[in-house]
């Protein structure tokens, strides 16, 4: 299965960094294998989200600006996190009744290639 470079921030603030190769959005759990190399069962319920990112630095500098325009990728789309962060991109299967959706960010430079929401961290989903 292919490995894919996390950072999970969860509902209470804390955050994680890993690598998954068992995450899938139907499923309520999933293993991630830290950094310092233990391997933790996260349950989806308790995330804000899953960040599917190119490296696990990042820039803490970085401004984001979600202007982007990405071409099949869907819908765009605003989130709006119960901890005050907004976030605008494009999903293609987002559906109320699911417990999250995946979110291509509109901003093609950051560190976020994807991001998973879990619908329960937020307050507001609306279209762009």
């Amino acid at each position: 299965m292919q490995t894919n470079k996390v950072i999970i921030r969860f509902k209470d603030g804390m955050i994680m960094k890993g690598n998954t190769s068992d995450f899938f959005p139907n499923k309520i759990r999933f293993h991630l294998n830290r950094l310092d190399g233990n391997i933790e069962e996260i349950d989806t319920d308790t995330l804000k989200a899953v960040f599917f990112v190119k490296d696990f630095e990042g820039n803490k500098e970085y401004q984001k600006k979600y202007e982007d325009t990405i071409h099949g990728a869907g819908r765009k789309i605003e989130v709006e996190f119960t901890d005050g962060e907004i976030i605008s991109g494009y999903a293609l299967g987002y559906s109320p009744d699911r417990p999250g959706f995946f979110i291509t960010p509109a901003d093609l430079t950051s560190n976020n290639e994807r991001i998973f929401v879990v619908k329960s961290a937020t307050i507001s989903i609306k279209f762009l």
